[in-house]
């Protein structure tokens, strides 16, 4: 069918078709979803387990070893790796990188069979494991409320009020807190008084548990009514707890609490007050005030943007209600972001639409230029947002920037057509039959070249790594608007020039080609191929040259976002209070904020903040471990900031490890350097930590790292009390007595359950404010009580004594190997860099028999991202070459295209030098896209070639002719291509591809008019 000759044959619906195409495009835009980034889903669930008690090792033999095995039973898992901790294990599970995020929620309750099978093997007093499948979860929007003359109480009320109405704003999927100070009501007691009074501490456990019990008193009838009965008795306020009658459980003669005349109530034995967990799990403070954050969720599938306004609108309503002091603070925003981001896009896709039209205006015409660009640009795009909001593709980084790729390769199919149109009228020709012919005629090699170019973005779309997922999008809408802009160039565009362009001025049957220009170049390319050898093995010499310089380039995985945001990462030392942590980090908090560049410092204490962004993974809980999030006015200040920090730091720092980081995009490794050294299944931890302390050492001594240290941390004390087995029988004394005696001593023991409200609030019975106090050096004095009985002894009687001993409180398996990683930053260079400089020492390092060495980081992760793209190499090539053999039906056509795509690298490397460009993930992608550009160019060459040989021309001439009349579309559509990847100059993240595409077309496209020709001939 020809598609030009229908299309000119019925005007009036190719004209109605195209005004629907304008309407239905714009509308599309505006439901297209608005994102920051892809999404991708983090194939990964993190299972926790509490073993109150047990040490690290216990945790990981008796818990860890246990639910791994059951594990790896599943053909869906890829890596399984764990963190034992003293009463607490972790373990996360990695899939394999081909399972998308629709079939998670399957997998993800085969992991809850296999844990649910095994959890009868649980050692007594673990807990039942809780599985994490939302790991991934991303909280879009992360709010943070101070409190400045308000208690922390105070702060938590109006807290719970926020959450509550920002739960109900539309599209808004879950709110969650962070940084909430859990309620306790304390019992501070002397145990030496409560033996005197002859109770038990089971006397004290049973009034507290059976008070505030919801009990069921039932109902009555009474004659047609039914009543409930309800009991009062529960305690109303924490100051009633001090005036319950303790009810004895050991004795008939103390029943109901009567000692002799004598009620015993609870403030008899102790001081109950109100408070929070001592020491708290975890702080936040924002600009130095006390804070908790609100992570807020977008429901899947809405508008990031519009949901943010939405939230800003409740924001604003709620904040006219609270009082003077109480402030609501965005630390990110991801509406704002994307609205940033799609304005910056959008204004950019602007600027190359309006370079693409005055390159076209200057050199073909201001009337060409406009239907070109109408038709070959501005419906194209219009119709590449239909079929996306058909497909579900949002508008985000990786979507936008591939319309500005394709850009200039849209605008390719109407150039030739109108080119051809053009030249036909020169020629004389009529202006339907030239339409219909400038059209029809190079159909089927526009198609196949169009198909080519997309297809040669496929392996990324087909990759099953996280980067495949991410950037799968740049081949869906390259297809998408490439394949629109054929159909639109067969279509519209021929009718369009039909209507609208003029008679040419020249007489005609005037050759079009001869004019000086033409002829300079005829005389070129004549030299060329009289001197091909030279040419040939000049430009061999320049490849080699260019291969051989790139090892100059500067290598990186991906770039660094566009945030306007730092982190600094903070650690003391392994065991380190996290009172002390806060107190350590404010230091940090005091230097930014005395820099103008910093607009708010947001500290998350004791763990990593909720995920507000994807490609970053939270930090685990350590009391040690500090993170402050840092906002800055504006990006070229992120830089400033950062040099500023890191220099005060160097100083101010001593004994801690500190990193300032910016965030990043795409598969992000939170270490962007990290080797592992695993050994057998129970590895001597000492032969791990000597590993790890060798390669430490030449992370240390290279110019390159920076923030060296090890997953296992530093080993910390602990106080150990030797029970003495015999004297504690005799007593009647267990090894529970004895703990419960030493936790009473500090921490204090659970008794009960204050009801108020919604809350449940623990009741904690533990020692005097002095006791605990001396607790570390009088740890023997403490009363210790045997079952059941009122007497007490001191805990020195039924142990030989205590000492602090240094533990690994930390122990890492990796596939279920015990594992220790060594991890650093590079220092004013890129991770290869480093990686190049201590690769060899570092693997020089003897490793003992069974053990081995692996490396992780961004290494890998780079690693992985391209063999993922090697399954999707094989189909591309085979469509690639089947197309272009097809289209010459013969061999060597399709040869000289392939011999031609290495030497685009003559162009890359000093591109990429000259801009001081990193060659990474995204650059490679450049390549790709040039590899489809230069086949697209060298079919449409060669195809002409043939025409012109059918039509009688001898071989030499065909190829010189062939050459001429495809110089002026080759070059407007190369300039159209490099020009329009100026506005992604300006963007970290396309900055490497553009300047790939760039350079390398630029020169790729003198190879495909002087190379391919001499090649051919």
């Amino acid at each position: 069918m020809n598609l030009a000759k229908a299309a000119l044959e019925y005007k009036a619906t190719t004209y109605f078709a195209t005004f629907l195409l304008l309407v239905v495009g714009i509308l599309s835009y505006f439901s297209l979803g608005q994102l920051e980034d892809p999404e991708f889903s983090v194939k990964t669930a993190a299972i926790t387990i509490n073993y109150p008690g047990a040490s690290a090792e216990q945790v990981e033999l008796e818990v860890i070893d246990l639910i791994e095995t059951q594990i790896q039973e599943m053909v869906e898992l890829k890596h399984i790796y764990s963190m034992a901790r003293p009463g607490q294990a972790l373990i996360k599970v990695d899939l394999k990188n081909h399972y998308r995020s629709h079939e998670l929620p399957q997998i993800w309750d085969v992991l809850r069979k296999k844990i649910t099978d095994v959890e009868h093997l649980l050692p007594p007093g673990a807990s039942k494991p809780v599985v994490g499948d939302d790991f991934g979860f991303v909280f879009g929007f992360l709010l943070g409320v101070t409190a400045d003359g308000y208690s922390y109480a105070q702060l938590h009320d109006y807290v719970k009020t926020l959450r509550k109405e920002l739960n109900v704003v539309a599209n808004v999927a879950r709110v969650d807190t962070w940084g909430i100070q859990n309620r306790q009501i304390y019992i501070d007691v002397a145990q030496s008084q409560i033996s005197e009074l002859g109770l038990t501490p089971e006397d004290i456990a049973a009034t507290l548990q059976q008070q505030n019990m919801v009990v069921d008193a039932g109902s009555v009838d009474y004659q047609s009514q039914r009543f409930r009965v309800a009991p009062t008795g529960e305690f109303t306020s924490a100051t009633q707890i001090g005036d319950l009658v303790i009810t004895s459980v050991s004795g008939r003669e103390r029943a109901a609490g009567v000692r002799g005349d004598e009620l015993i109530r609870i403030r008899d034995i102790g001081t109950v007050r109100e408070g929070y967990i001592d020491p708290p799990l975890q702080m936040m403070r924002i600009d130095g005030l006390p804070a908790i954050a609100l992570p807020i969720s977008p429901a899947a599938g809405t508008n990031v943007v519009n949901v943010g306004r939405a939230i800003d609108k409740r924001i604003e309503e709620l904040q006219s209600t609270l009082p003077v002091g109480i402030e609501l603070h965005r630390i990110s925003w991801q509406s704002d972001l994307v609205d940033e981001s799609i304005s910056g896009f959008m204004v950019s896709l602007m600027q190359a639409v309006v370079i693409v039209l005055v390159i076209l205006a200057l050199s073909m015409g201001v009337r060409v230029a406009i239907v070109i660009g109408l038709t070959g640009l501005i419906f194209a795009i219009l119709a590449s947002f239909i079929i996306m909001s058909i497909w579900g593709i949002d508008l985000q980084r990786v979507s936008l920037g591939a319309l500005i790729i394709a850009m200039g390769m849209m605008v390719d199919n109407a150039i030739v057509v109108v080119d051809g149109f053009v030249v036909r009228l020169k020629k004389g020709m009529e202006r339907k039959q030239a339409a219909i012919e400038a059209a029809s005629q190079p159909s089927i090699p526009l198609l196949g070249a169009t198909v080519v170019a997309a297809v040669a973005f496929y392996p990324i779309y087909a990759s099953t790594y996280d980067t495949g997922e991410y950037a799968g999008s740049l081949f869906q809408v390259v297809a998408i608007a490439l394949l629109c802009s054929w159909v639109l160039s067969q279509t519209v565009t021929p009718l369009v020039c039909m209507d609208f362009l003029p008679d040419p001025k020249e007489e005609g049957n005037k050759d079009p080609y001869d004019t000086g220009f033409y002829r300079h170049f005829r005389s070129l390319l004549g030299a060329l191929i009289k001197y091909r050898v030279v040419f040939i093995v000049t430009m061999l010499v320049a490849l080699g040259a260019s291969i051989y310089g790139f090892k100059d380039v500067t290598r990186l995985f991906f770039p660094d976002s566009s945030r306007t945001q730092l982190m600094v990462d903070f650690w003391e030392l392994e065991g380190t209070r996290i009172q002390q942590t806060s107190a350590d980090v404010e230091l940090i908090e005091n230097e930014l904020a005395q820099y103008d560049e910093v607009t708010m410092v947001s500290t998350f204490i004791g763990s990593g903040p909720p995920r507000f962004y994807l490609p970053v993974n939270p930090e685990s809980a350590y009391s040690s471990y500090a993170q402050i999030i840092v906002n800055i006015d504006n990006l070229p200040n992120v830089d400033v900031v950062q040099d500023k920090l890191e220099s005060w730091l160097s100083e101010h720092n001593p004994g801690h490890i500190t990193r300032v980081r910016k965030y990043a995009v795409g598969a992000f490794d939170d270490w962007k350097l990290e080797a592992r050294f695993s050994g057998p299944a129970n590895a001597d931890p000492e032969v791990l930590r000597d590993l790890a302390k060798q390669g430490m050492a030449v992370l240390e001594a290279s110019p390159y790292a920076k923030n060296v240290r090890s997953n296992w941390r530093q080993r910390s004390r602990e106080m150990v009390v030797e029970y003495n087995q015999e004297r504690a029988r005799w007593a009647g004394i267990s090894r529970e007595n004895v703990a419960r005696a030493s936790k009473r001593t500090f921490d204090g023991n659970a008794m009960g359950l204050y009801r108020e409200k919604d809350e449940l609030i623990p009741i904690v019975i533990r020692s005097a404010e002095e006791e605990r106090q001396r607790a570390a050096i009088d740890l023997t004095v403490a009363q210790v009580v045997p079952d059941y009985s009122t007497e007490s002894l001191p805990l020195s009687q039924v142990i030989d004594g205590t000492y602090l001993e240094w533990n690994d409180n930390i122990i890492w398996r990796w596939d279920r190997r015990r594992a220790i990683s060594v991890q650093a930053d590079p220092d004013d260079a890129t991770a290869p860099t480093l990686l190049a400089d201590i690769k060899e020492k570092f693997e020089a390092i003897p490793l003992p028999p069974g053990y081995t060495l692996q490396w992780d980081g961004e290494y890998d992760s780079g690693k992985q991202s391209q063999d993922a793209l090697i399954p999707g190499f094989g189909p591309a090539v085979v469509i690639m070459l089947l197309i272009i053999v097809a289209l010459s039906n013969a061999y060597r056509p399709p040869l000289i295209m392939i011999l031609v795509i290495p030497f685009v690298m003559i162009g890359i490397t000093p591109g990429l030098l000259i801009m001081k460009a990193g060659f990474g993930f995204i650059a490679l992608l450049g390549i790709m896209s040039l590899a489809g550009m230069m086949i697209k160019n060298s079919v449409v060459l060669l195809d002409q070639i043939n025409i012109n040989i059918t039509e009688g021309m001898p071989p030499y001439k065909a190829t010189i002719e062939a050459a001429v009349q495809r110089l002026n579309p080759v070059l407007n559509a190369a300039a159209t291509t490099v020009l329009g990847m100026v506005p992604l100059l300006g963007d970290v993240f396309w900055f490497a591809m553009a300047v790939t595409i760039m350079f390398g077309l630029a020169f790729g496209t003198l190879l495909t008019m002087l190379l391919v020709p001499v090649l051919y001939t």
